[in-house]
């Protein structure tokens, strides 16, 4: 008997999914069981038609077909799968008696399931990609543009092992991660183009379609093209492993890329550095026992969901391999592929909307920058020398450095003092000295990088 959505055991039901209504409007004719049916009735019917046009059946029988495919209900599908334990030849019953006797022989003929389910979920996940995972990452790289551009001039503290580098701004800091998106898009929208369709029988050796056709590979072809698809240069009773894998990888790796946008916007939330911070509504509750908290909950979600879905990876390339020309063991596992388009999808809509109301704090980056009072000056300072002919530039930058912790002095003011370096910082430009004494203004090219960055991709991405 139905269950109620709280029945479910998955959280990506009751909590992720079935309770967006433009979730599921979205991904529903390509993730759900319905989904997967009319995919498959789909195929069912394409063959028939390329057969009416091969002079196989008529015409009319073929629109018979064609039509009942619309009868056909899951429900039904789903009790007769249960009595005689076989999903595709559930589907060719339920079909069948929707149809006339003359019509029944020409249902699923030449077919084997694989031709059916491996050509269905091509069509559903290349459909997939075109109509919600491309455009919904889409509007994500938009949003992340905007926001890099809006803070290219923004000065901020770069930082590489979790200390600080030298100075960047914070554009720059977001540009990576729209480069870094872009290549995943165009990873993606190529692999789910690549998907392929197979109606080359039960070993792929297309031996029940030479019964009545002389060129099983252009009907192969012509079947395929109904659908929008390509054929699997090879097949046994399935298709080729590795465009379903490269498309699986594609959404994985991107969804780490969301991660890793998550994880650095997440830190950049401490309370010791506050340089940006979600959106927090008037009603919202940060912690159940301290009032104060306003926690980076949506980032952390996000990484929580790559740590769920990044594993599956794994299994997927398990499916890679089916014995001779197939086992049966992928049957459950290939199952929950669809669970990552949800999870990519539903992770990019929460950070496009916590990203285009991300808050930056310009003036708390200064603070952050100027706490390690001109350390990173040190780097300027030690390539200046050395291009002035200083033997040992960087270990005598590097001592100042010492120096100015041991004192408490900033570095700039220990580096100038410094004697023995006089001849060196005589040959300095002015604007190479400010350049040390203000270390905010060593942030290199990032704010015009970042509009090449973002220019780039809006060129690539956007035809």
């Amino acid at each position: 008997m139905p269950i109620d959505l709280f029945d479910c055991v998955s959280p990506l039901d009751y909590r992720y999914y079935a309770n967006n209504d433009k979730l599921v409007q979205l991904l529903g004719p390509y993730v759900s069981e319905r989904g997967r049916l009319a995919a498959e009735l789909a195929v069912e019917a394409a063959v028939v038609r390329v057969l009416a046009r091969r002079g196989v059946c008529s015409q009319a029988i073929a629109d018979e077909i064609d039509a009942a495919t619309a009868r056909v209900k899951l429900e039904d599908v789903t009790q007769e799968d249960a009595r005689i334990h076989h999903s595709t030849r559930a589907l060719v019953n339920c079909l069948r008696a929707e149809v006339s006797d003359e019509a029944k022989p020409f249902v699923h003929l030449m077919l084997t399931s694989f031709d059916v389910k491996d050509t269905a979920a091509a069509w559903r996940f290349k459909q997939a990609t075109e109509k919600a995972i491309v455009p919904t990452l889409l509007d994500l790289e938009d949003t992340l543009i905007k926001l890099a551009l809006r803070e290219k001039d923004t000065l901020q503290m770069g930082r590489t092992h979790g200390q600080h580098a030298v100075p960047i701004t914070f554009g720059f800091a977001l540009a990576s991660y729209v480069s870094r998106l872009g290549g995943r898009i165009e990873a993606v929208r190529d692999a789910g183009a690549a998907l392929r369709g197979k109606i080359s029988g039960g070993v792929g050796a297309h031996n029940a379609q030479c019964l009545f056709v002389d060129d099983p590979i252009e009907l192969e072809r012509e079947v395929l093209a109904e659908l929008g698809l390509q054929p699997s240069i090879s097949s046994t009773q399935i298709a080729e492993a590795e465009p379903l894998v490269d498309f699986v990888h594609a959404l994985v790796s991107t969804l780490g890329v969301l991660a890793n946008l998550a994880d650095d916007m997440r830190h950049l939330q401490r309370t010791e550095i506050s340089e940006v911070a979600e959106e927090f509504t008037a009603e919202q509750v940060g912690s159940s026992t301290m009032p104060h908290k306003r926690n980076p909950w949506n980032f952390e979600n996000i990484k929580s969901f790559w740590k769920a879905f990044m594993p599956r990876m794994v299994t997927v390339y398990l499916d890679q391999i089916s014995e001779h020309q197939r086992d049966l063991s992928n049957s459950a596992s290939a199952r929950f592929i669809p669970e990552v388009i949800v999870a990519l999808v539903a992770t990019a809509r929460r950070m496009n909307r916590i990203m285009g109301k991300l808050i930056a704090d310009p003036a708390q980056m200064k603070r952050i920058l100027d706490l390690s009072e001109g350390m990173s000056a040190a780097e300027p300072a030690y390539i200046l020398l050395a291009a002035y002919g200083h033997p040992d530039a960087h270990e005598a930058s590097r001592k100042l450095t010492l120096e100015a912790q041991a004192t408490g002095k900033p570095f700039p003011e220990v580096f100038f003092a410094a004697e023995d370096l006089q001849p060196y910082i005589a040959q300095f430009t002015d604007k190479q000295k400010d350049l040390v004494r203000h270390v905010e203004s060593y942030t290199g090219i990032a704010s015009e990088k970042t509009e090449r960055i973002c220019e780039l991709w809006r060129g690539r991405l956007w035809w």
